[in-house]
């Protein structure tokens, strides 16, 4: 009989982790604090929305994103069983065309999130260029925008960590100084998808490096730089995924809140775990943590401390969450706004959407809660701080924030700030076709007899400016503790499932060499730039060995190539403004 780990938190990270050692001979416990499995990736039944039989509506803390860029998530999802996919539940991934950015009173700006792989896909591309969405970006704007762009991508990777990761992406885009509509769309709304991300506070360097991935993703041939699943996301993945480790041997325990990590000052030597009103300390050979930052930093005692020094930085990164969090509106009529994801560029609330019906084939949508549902507009909302457009609060006239409002107060707003954005010379999105709604239950309001802030029971980790320093490693100093979370540091640099999943890799790694495993380690991948760059990367290195600021500009041909691409920018831009004015165009 193998090792035995014990794994807490049984959310992406630690079912990634579960999943790797089962596969390699290891015992495996994991406790987990909610109700079902899969952490913030969860989906949910909406309570008592099911009628006459039928199966409840689906809820979700937030909607699920694939991008293509992922390279460790895909390859385990590739084998979960699922009846009739011969790779598992990756084949429930389906492919989404375009992304919108919706605004006020103007038209929406549609991207093919693909490399044009048939006509309608380059009719969507050449009707944008030439219908005139009128974005407010000026010809400098936009040439100022591609040197940035440059500069990020001819950078050496000893300079992007060392100086970009210090410097927020509002700063490194230089954003201050540009117009507001280069403000809004490229600073505020293209870090919007980060998220839960603010311009003013994201590290340029995670930012960067990830617009630079869905770049890369866009244009070049073969698969969409966004996927989604193709069913409410149990049905689709985690339920099968559950199955599997169970069948594999995995002890995986629900409703299990960890209360402790006991500690020696060298080693763990046990764990505390609350179930059904009873507490019993479980052992192990070794212990992952896959709880997130705010949680793990709770436990970080004297003890641990003097077993890893290190660790003392975990409570002071766990201030860096911030709060993402879903809404559902079900509705009487079937819209699908766009083949992929929106984001509201002038909400106040920071709101991204998926219309689900038409990437749900098989979902039938007549056994759904009271049978009348025709689709789902599913929510994240990403700003719970600024003030919204509807609410005031008591005595002072100010709008209220998400934080500060009731349920019904959100909703209302939610909806409100959605139809603005929507209804653009044609009604999207009308008050006669909202059947119901579901707000993701981690938002925890309070009652009007017993007041206290709003709560948010999983805020997310945010990658601010200069906190890579504070985020460990999988492998700690502690012989018997990895650690598996979305706040380790990986080559994915985000916290999403794919770093959850890179880090539970990581430690399973690290368990491998530790126990004197011959199994073969977990695959690791870092993100791909294109080798045609690579001249220039290593032209920067030297400079940066060397103590030398970057300067692309200068290393041979591209002085002029980069002369030539702000001039083409310009032309067309101008060119474009010519073909909007004539008449008939």
């Amino acid at each position: 009989m193998g090792k035995k780990v014990v794994i807490l938190g049984g959310g992406v990270a630690g079912m990634s982790a579960a999943h790797e050692l089962c596969e390699r001979g290891f015992q495996v416990s994991v406790y987990e604090l909610k109700e079902t499995q899969g952490g913030k990736a969860r989906s949910m039944d909406v309570p008592d929305s099911a009628k006459g039989g039928r199966k409840p509506l689906p809820g979700e803390h937030g909607f699920r994103f694939f991008p293509r860029f992922y390279k460790h998530l895909p390859d385990t999802m590739a084998r979960i069983p699922f009846p009739g996919n011969p790779k598992g539940v990756f084949n429930n991934l389906v492919e989404a065309t375009r992304g919108e950015m919706a605004r006020y009173g103007k038209k929406p700006i549609v991207l093919v999130t693909r490399f044009p792989k048939n006509p309608a896909d380059i009719e969507a591309i050449i009707r944008e260029i030439f219908g005139g969405s009128d974005t407010g970006l000026t010809d400098d704007d936009l040439g100022f925008f591609a040197g940035r762009l440059w500069v990020l991508v001819s950078s050496c990777y000893e300079r992007r960590l060392t100086e970009y990761e210090k410097i927020s992406w509002w700063d490194f885009i230089g954003a201050e100084g540009r117009s507001a509509a280069y403000q809004q769309l490229l600073a505020i709304g293209l870090t919007r998808t980060l998220v839960a991300a603010k311009a003013q506070e994201a590290s340029a360097r995670t930012g960067g490096d990830i617009l630079l991935q869905l770049i890369f993703d866009m244009t070049t041939p073969g698969i969409s730089a966004d996927r989604l699943l193709n069913a409410p996301t149990d049905n689709a993945w985690l339920d099968p995924w559950l199955a599997y480790l169970e069948e594999k041997g995995v002890n995986y325990q629900l409703n299990a809140s960890v209360e402790e990590i006991k500690c020696d000052g060298h080693i763990i030597t046990g764990a505390i775990i609350k179930q059904d009103g009873k507490k019993t300390e479980v052992k192990g050979d070794y212990f992952i943590s896959a709880l997130p930052i705010e949680v793990m930093s709770k436990f970080i005692t004297p003890e641990i401390i003097k077993a890893d020094p290190s660790l003392q930085t975990l409570p002071l990164l766990a201030p860096s969450v911030s709060w993402m969090n879903g809404i559902q509106f079900y509705l009487k009529k079937n819209i699908s706004i766009v083949e992929g994801h929106t984001i509201y560029i002038d909400t106040p609330w920071a709101l991204t959407s998926v219309s689900q019906r038409q990437f749900w084939p098989s979902v039938r949508f007549d056994d759904l809660g009271d049978g009348t549902v025709e689709g789902v507009l599913s929510v994240d909302i990403s700003d719970w701080y600024t003030p919204g457009t509807l609410f005031t609060k008591l005595f002072t006239g100010k709008y209220k924030s998400a934080s500060e409002c009731t349920r019904k107060e959100i909703q209302e707003e939610v909806w409100h700030q959605l139809k603005k954005s929507l209804n653009f010379e044609t009604e999207i999105l009308g008050d006669d076709m909202l059947h119901s709604w579901f707000l993701d239950t981690d938002i925890v309001i309070p009652d009007a007899d017993r007041p206290h802030p709003t709560v948010n029971l999983e805020p997310l980790l945010v990658n601010k400016a200069n906190t890579w320093k504070l985020r460990p490693e999988a492998v700690t100093a502690i012989p018997n503790l990895l650690l598996a979370s979305d706040y380790v540091r990986t080559y994915t640099d985000l916290a999403t499932m794919e770093g959850a999943n890179e880090a539970a890799r990581r430690a399973v790694n690290a368990i491998l060499i530790k126990s004197g495993s011959k199994e073969k380690p977990c695959g690791l991948w870092n993100l791909h730039e294109p080798e045609l760059l690579a001249p220039w990367r290593y032209h920067d290195q030297k400079r940066f060995v060397k103590g030398l600021p970057w300067d692309g500009g200068a290393y041979g041909i591209w002085g002029y190539v980069s002369r030539f691409i702000t001039w083409l920018l310009r032309m067309l831009k101008k060119f474009l403004d010519l073909f909007r004015k004539k008449p008939n165009a």
